[in-house]
């Protein structure tokens, strides 16, 4: 258990029928009055974020988060399919279990899924990911000094800014916690 008044960020407790993670906290000791501790928590399954404040020694189960490294095996139009390494089971999740991390990742990459309770609510692709672009406009020689950046689209559908000398073909490195162009590959 974990109370108010132990509460720091990235903490994940159960509260309300849900696994919430502290995004933001803050303990008020008000001139008149009892201290109490305002907080804002995001829903680790819906995504919902709410403020609200407890009395500082109200007590919270803290939730265990399990993860666990797959391979991203394939898309059939409506699930995405996840192998683990050890046992070889396929599990299948829906877009909104993956929607942050599915841009990133192409097939036999590795991906973080996280469980609750055994059951998987997210997944999280690699902090860094080389991927092949495949839509550009051109560039041209002599582009290499200036700080201009193009549209471009990855292998798998993602669209990024990246500088005017990047072309068709070329392999570039990518931050997956920002989405920003990093360097070639």
């Amino acid at each position: 258990m974990i109370t108010a008044g132990d509460i720091k960020k990235g903490v994940t407790v159960e509260w309300e029928n849900g696994v919430w993670t502290i995004v933001d906290f803050q303990h008020v000791k008000p001139g008149k009055g009892a201290a109490f501790v305002r907080t804002k928590l995001k829903n680790v399954m819906t995504g919902a974020v709410v403020e609200t404040s407890f009395n500082p020694t109200a007590k919270f189960p803290r939730a265990v988060i399990e993860t666990k490294e797959m391979e991203y095996l394939y898309n059939d139009g409506e699930l995405y399919y996840f192998m683990d390494p050890e046992t070889f089971e396929q599990m299948p999740l829906n877009y909104s279990q993956v929607e942050d991390a599915i841009k990133y990742v192409k097939e036999n990459t590795n991906v973080t899924i996280m469980f609750f309770k055994g059951s998987a609510f997210s997944v999280s692709a690699p902090n860094f990911v080389d991927l092949e672009i495949t839509k550009t406009e051109p560039g041209f020689k002599g582009d290499t000094a200036t700080n201009n950046f193009k549209p471009a689209t990855v292998e798998t559908g993602y669209e990024l800014q990246v500088p005017l000398f990047i072309n068709i073909g070329d392999k570039i490195k990518i931050d997956t916690r920002t989405g920003e162009y990093l360097s070639r590959a």
